[in-house]
């Protein structure tokens, strides 16, 4: 009997895709990758080196995790460290974040620092069931509620944080590219004008950073070109820590090179899953270039399925059913 491999044994223990969507979100949490991020998608970091960043995150990233008592309160004091990814407020249900984590803001320094909460989401596609920057405005706006009893009490407001909350969508379609938009609370004066500092409304921003791996160009090069080449599930490994640490001074640390090949391994196995499938499908079917067309089917299907397309989209255009489609994207 032929020996069973590693990633076949993994196959069989979860799905496969919910695998590779865990290491995403595990490489993306490494401190030095969030610093990348914050450097080139958040205006209050504008100008600093990643060096300095990292420094200014707090430990205790959180990565999909479900805490067995969340939020929870201690009598007369504020909980203003150890967030979890889930939040629950009573009679607004509960969600979990991809990444949470809390930053210091550059010249500020412990213990009294001003500070940003955010939280970093990984969509594998832009069009959802839903508008992306909708959701992430829900997620931002529980960030902003459910910082009462944890970051002040009562009516001290003033000591509300700003939020960010940040999706990067892979495998953005043609007609969008490698593009990055910001929405944010501003001030617009209607009649006459209400003095007010900026500080005291801009208290959420959602910034959406959508990746295509067509080579980057003009000022989204950096960051564009850094997530595309850390996420990419064409590249090998041993080219991705390479392009990492020459182009974007990324230190290869054991855990995140670890990531980064088991991520690079299971999208190899994702692909050679799907090229299977479609292969079985085409010799079903009897034709003499059964082999080719299955593969050729396979390939198909999974690059309209990483552009974005749907399932009846990409029935359609392969001129097969929406069941053989889901036969071959499926764990």
């Amino acid at each position: 009997m032929k020996k069973r491999t590693l990633i076949a044994e993994e196959l069989d223990a979860a799905g496969i895709k919910v695998q590779y969507d865990e290491h995403v979100k595990r490489i993306l949490s490494s401190r030095q990758v969030l610093a990348r991020i914050l450097q080139g998608a958040v205006s209050e970091y504008a100008g600093c080196c990643a060096e300095e960043i990292t420094e200014w995150i707090e430990p205790g990233i959180e990565v999909s995790r479900v805490p067995v008592k969340p939020g929870g309160k201690r009598e007369n004091e504020l909980l203003i460290t150890g967030d979890n990814t889930e939040s629950k407020i009573p009679g607004e249900g509960s969600l979990t974040y991809d990444i949470r984590f809390r930053a210091l803001l550059p010249g500020q320094s412990k213990p009294a620092a001003v500070k940003l909460l955010l939280n970093v989401e990984a969509q594998k596609k832009f069009y959802q069931k839903y508008h992306i920057v909708t959701r992430g405005i829900f997620y931002g706006a529980r960030m902003l509620s459910e910082q009462l009893d944890r970051e002040f009490t009562a009516s001290d407001y003033d000591e509300l944080k700003k939020v960010y909350s940040i999706w990067i969508c892979m495998n953005a379609p043609k007609h969008i590219g490698n593009a990055m938009s910001e929405y944010r609370i501003a001030k617009q004066d209607l009649i006459g004008a209400i003095p007010e500092q900026q500080a005291n409304y801009d208290k959420l921003s959602v910034v959406i950073i959508c990746l295509n791996e067509e080579a980057p160009e003009g000022n989204c090069a950096k960051l564009h070109g850094f997530l595309n080449t850390l996420l990419s599930p064409a590249m090998d490994a041993a080219e991705k820590e390479r392009l990492l640490a020459e182009n974007y001074g990324l230190v290869m640390e054991q855990e995140l090179g670890k990531e980064l090949r088991q991520m690079c391994n299971l999208s190899e196995a994702i692909e050679e899953r799907g090229i299977k499938k479609g292969l079985k499908r085409g010799l079903k079917q009897g034709k003499a270039q059964g082999r080719a067309q299955g593969i050729q089917l396979a390939k198909a299907v999974i690059r309209l399925a990483g552009e974005g397309k749907n399932e009846e989209e990409i029935s359609a255009a392969c001129h097969i059913t929406v069941n053989s489609v889901r036969e071959i994207l499926s764990d």
